[in-house]
């Protein structure tokens, strides 16, 4: 068989041959799986998840109707016990997290496609689009966060939408200032001089080539601003500045001081809500560990490469260790002595 006629027959079996799975994502699915800090932080989102949808089915009705029962401590009725105007804390509960967890994830999403974009712009394009966006990035980083929520806030029309948009109006800025560094030092490489030498358009240069290489800290800053979005409706909605009618974990606290829960004991009022909160964010913290141990190269050769733990000797085995050579240069001195040779006469 030439040659020829070799290569032929090779190229067909590779033709019929189908193609290797991509390794890349099911490598990153079984390390995340494998993570302990992953796991534990997506089965408390899933639990959480789950109950909000499932609110009508587990506590149905309205949960802010006013009942004549006064404030009671947790029973088998009410696990949760009642508010001071005769409201199931748990119904108020459940109902708070989809409420809470829609604006958290809007926020997050929201704003990390805003920080995205700009970040991304800014680091390709340079020049006078960098310095603009730079200029614009640096004014949101200098003005105070809490009163630019307030303002905004207290002159907006309330309701669930105004809260999401204040919120990433308010929560861009930092992301956006963290991957424009991450996409300029990305933008001198090689591969992307070569992406816009062979004439790719700019849209396709940085979501194709620069955006999968940044996938660590776009995953890091969603995490982070999901957490920020949870954490700021609530404040915002616990100093009154929210919708009042709305049914949320902030919504929950501010009732709950408004009512004199603090005053008055009732721990089990605010206390659900507030361990809500506390146990998502500390969920995405988690999540977000393990995201960057997986993909942040030292990390991972922290845990592949940590030191052994080197066992303390023995009494016995430094005993027999420092006595042993000496029983040995004995028996060498007695076995391996010269023979004394006798002179003939």
């Amino acid at each position: 068989m030439s040659v020829l006629d070799t290569r032929t027959a090779s190229g067909e079996r590779a033709a019929a041959s189908p193609p290797a799975p991509r390794r890349g994502r099911t490598g990153l699915l079984r390390a995340l799986l494998a993570n302990r800090k992953a796991l534990f932080g997506a089965a408390v989102l899933v639990v959480f998840a789950l109950l909000a949808v499932l609110a009508p089915v587990i506590a149905p009705g309205d949960p802010s109707k006013i009942n004549s029962t006064g404030a009671s401590e947790p029973s088998a009725a009410h696990p949760f016990g009642t508010t001071a105007k005769g409201q199931d804390v748990l119904a108020l509960t459940l109902w708070g997290a989809r409420s809470s967890l829609l604006v958290g994830f809007s926020v997050g999403l929201a704003a990390s496609a805003l920080a995205v974009l700009i970040g991304m712009a800014a680091a390709y394009f340079g020049r006078i689009t960098d310095d603009l966006l730079s200029l614009i990035t640096n004014v949101f980083l200098l003005v105070p966060g809490v009163p630019l929520l307030v303002i905004l806030a207290a002159f907006m029309p309330p309701g669930t939408t105004t809260v999401i948009l204040v919120l990433v109006i308010t929560g861009w800025a930092g992301s956006a200032r963290v991957l424009r560094a991450q996409a300029k030092s990305i933008r001198g490489k090689d591969f992307v001089a070569a992406a816009v030498v062979s004439g790719e358009r700019p849209l396709r240069i940085m979501f194709r080539e620069i955006l999968p290489n940044m996938a660590s800290v776009v995953m890091t800053t969603l995490l982070g601003c999901v957490i920020f979005g949870i954490g700021a409706q609530a404040g915002l909605e616990f100093l009154g500045l929210g919708d009042a009618s709305v049914v949320s974990w902030g919504t929950n606290l501010y009732w709950a001081g408004n009512d004199g829960a603090l005053m008055t004991g009732a721990w089990w009022v605010f206390v659900p809500s507030g361990l809500c909160i506390a146990l998502v964010a500390f969920a995405l913290a988690m999540a977000n560990y393990a995201v960057d141990e997986i993909t942040n190269p030292r990390l991972r050769a922290r845990r592949t490469k940590a030191p052994a733990v080197t066992k303390a000797p023995d009494v016995t085995e430094v005993r027999a260790a420092t006595e042993a050579p000496a029983v040995t240069e004995v028996r060498a001195a007695t076995t391996e002595a010269p023979a004394v040779t006798r002179k003939e006469s």
